[in-house]
């Protein structure tokens, strides 16, 4: 039998050179998980409030897949919100929760862009309880990037072919009578036929809340329609609007 002592000894030396060949090779290197290049929440969109019918709404086209995945939020008798560019989702459910509790469109704005360190390449539209509206377009937003408001209205866009778009989509929500679904598919359609996202086409959306309006009056889910992928969303976005919603007759 082979002595109990030799056996220890050659434990140790085994231990001994496995443990120097761990120290030459140095401390394994951390993994780094591949960078995230997701495509940016570039588009243009409107969020508006009828007072009339106590319904608020978001439409929303862009060159991006689902872009109703990521833009609008609301709640019916709260306000709605529109966020996008290096698009911060948080700014939906945080920015209805301000609002829900008294907050204006304006304070909510404020407050959601001020605890934002990502805030320069933020842009968001809100519509608050009483229809008041209001914008951000951070400078880091890719150009052209802006926003106009109206009475219960905001328009905004980032990475458009310029200013025409927001031009357009705001005379056409102003002229434009009828259900407020109608009146946000005339201002979509009027900011597509401007140029719309300079990329290109892809995705649109279109998104209204009226209190117990969902199946069965057990939500606010009014209307929730997404063209996720397609050659030429918002024409089809309409198409399929008018299968939930009767157009009015055209003068």
């Amino acid at each position: 039998m082979p002595d109990s002592r030799s056996s220890h000894s050659l434990m140790l030396l085994l231990l001994s050179l496995g443990l120097g060949l761990l120290l030459a090779a140095g401390p394994n290197p951390t993994p780094t998980a591949p960078a995230r290049r997701e495509p940016l929440v570039c588009t243009f969109s409107i969020v508006a409030h009828d007072p009339a019918t106590g319904e608020w709404g978001i439409a929303v086209a862009s060159k991006y897949l689902a872009v109703g995945s990521a833009v609008p939020f609301a709640k019916a008798g709260v306000g709605a919100v529109a966020t996008q560019s290096y698009v911060n989702v948080r700014f939906g459910p945080d920015g209805l929760k301000l609002l829900a509790e008294g907050k204006s469109a304006q304070e909510t704005v404020d407050a959601l862009v001020e605890a934002d360190p990502g805030r320069d390449r933020r842009q968001v539209g809100v519509v608050d309880r009483s229809g008041a509206a209001a914008c951000f377009t951070g400078p880091g937003c890719l150009a052209w990037a802006g926003h106009k408001t109206g009475p219960h209205f905001a328009c905004q866009g980032n990475l458009l072919t310029g200013p025409e778009v927001i031009d357009a989509m705001v005379a056409a929500f102003e002229e434009s009578k009828g259900p407020l679904g109608w009146r946000l598919m005339d201002a979509l359609t009027a900011g597509d036929k401007a140029g719309g996202d300079r990329r290109g086409k892809q995705s649109a959306a279109i998104y209204i809340v009226k209190d117990k309006a969902g199946p069965l009056g057990m939500s606010d889910r009014f209307i929730d329609l997404r063209v996720d992928d397609h050659a030429d969303p918002v024409p089809e976005l309409a198409r399929i609007l008018g299968l939930r919603l009767r157009r009015p007759a055209q003068p």
